[in-house]
């Protein structure tokens, strides 16, 4: 079992950026692929991004040059930078782990949820 906690959401304007933290229990963090996602308002959930065990990183092509995931498995968290941020990122983000190798853009393939953070861009 994993527990997810995200942290670090908020407001900002065009052009700014955040840093989004994703917090989990347990003892194998390290052999999980965890994934971003957001949903804004009347959409549906969409893949951000992804990083494997071994810190491959996958990219949804909307986000691709301004965001970046990372991992510390010492700290069992995982990160997600998120740069030059546009309105069009306004969502609630949520991680999510899944317990074995590969990297996967669906959400139905990731067992594990946080509640999800905020982050509004205002233009």
């Amino acid at each position: 079992q994993v527990q997810l906690v995200e942290s670090g959401g908020g407001l900002v304007q065009t052009g700014g950026s955040l840093r989004l933290s994703c917090a989990a229990s347990g003892r194998t963090f390290s052999a999980y692929t965890m994934g971003w996602f957001r949903q804004a308002p009347g959409k549906e959930r969409e893949f951000v991004t992804a990083i494997s065990w071994s810190g491959a990183t996958q990219y949804a092509d909307s986000v691709k040059g301004r965001f970046t995931i990372s991992r510390d498995n010492a700290k069992n968290t995982v990160y997600l930078q998120m740069n030059s941020l546009k309105p069009e990122d306004t969502a609630v983000y949520s991680c999510a782990a899944k317990p074995w190798a590969g990297l996967s853009t669906g959400a139905e393939a990731y067992d594990y949820w946080g509640q999800g953070t905020q982050v509004t861009v205002s233009s």
